[in-house]
């Protein structure tokens, strides 16, 4: 298991569960493309497990640590990275694709 796993993972639930979640555009218009909404999401987040974890990057924006999960979701698996500060903000949340290029 990776480090980050054990201190991040239980942060990313409780916010999720305390409604401390937020979303950027693209992550809405992302689940939209699912047909999600941020209700879904947050369910999502919530049910998160250490098998979920895939890394974390540096925000070449930012320079925070944002975290990546790839969590089954229906008949998807799904690319959810998320930034964690004093809510949980959701960057990106869409299918997965082997060969993916998002930025950080």
């Amino acid at each position: 298991m990776q480090a980050w796993v054990p201190r991040i993972l239980p942060r990313i639930r409780s916010l999720a569960a305390a409604g401390r979640v937020r979303f950027t555009l693209k992550a809405l218009r992302e689940l939209a493309v699912l047909s999600l909404d941020a209700d879904d999401a947050v369910e999502v987040l919530r049910s998160l497990s250490r098998i979920d974890a895939a890394c974390r990057l540096r925000s070449a924006r930012a320079g925070e640590w944002l975290y990546v999960f790839k969590p089954k979701v229906g008949q998807w698996i799904i690319y959810l990275k998320v930034a964690v500060r004093d809510d949980c903000i959701v960057v990106s949340f869409h299918e997965n694709e082997e060969d993916h290029d998002d930025p950080a």
